[in-house]
């Protein structure tokens, strides 16, 4: 059985650096087993990747593919808080905050980006609840935000 850092390496991923705090926060907190992310935006070497609202400048496949990005962040702000991914028991809770044009109602289909990675990164330990909530505008005017909750050894 591979481990979740032998299948980043599968899927061609490499853990990012953990993005800096744009205020006063910090990238993840454990408290007992458990790990919670701050919100992750779609930061690539300390790039925003794209601006604007799902459902108006950016599609939903784009917006898909920028989730993906935030969860691949999330990870990298979890693993902060562990020795290994193989710590992870199961990925608890996940949040995807859309910034949605008015009549955008296809949260749940860009949350999907976030909730794949988190499958084939963790297998069935990666199957998640979530909210997808579509909000009018979130920091940098980033068009999606990650945050999840992890069980952690």
């Amino acid at each position: 059985m591979s481990t979740p850092e032998e299948r980043l390496e599968k899927l061609g991923l490499t853990l990012p650096e953990v993005v800096p705090p744009l205020a006063a926060y910090v990238p993840a907190v454990r408290t007992g087993s458990y790990v919670y992310t701050s919100g992750q935006v779609p930061m690539v070497e300390g790039r925003l990747q794209a601006a604007g609202k799902v459902g108006a400048e950016i599609t939903p496949e784009q917006g898909a593919a920028l989730a993906r990005t935030c969860a691949l962040n999330a990870i990298a702000a979890l693993r902060t808080q562990v020795e290994s991914l193989s710590d992870v028991v199961r990925i608890v809770k996940v949040v995807v905050f859309v910034a949605s044009a008015p009549d955008f109602t296809g949260q749940p289909q860009v949350g999907n980006g976030a909730s794949e990675l988190l499958r084939e990164v963790f297998g069935d330990a990666g199957v998640h609840a979530r909210s997808a909530v579509g909000v009018a505008v979130l920091p940098l005017d980033a068009p999606v935000e990650v945050e999840l909750i992890a069980e952690v050894r």
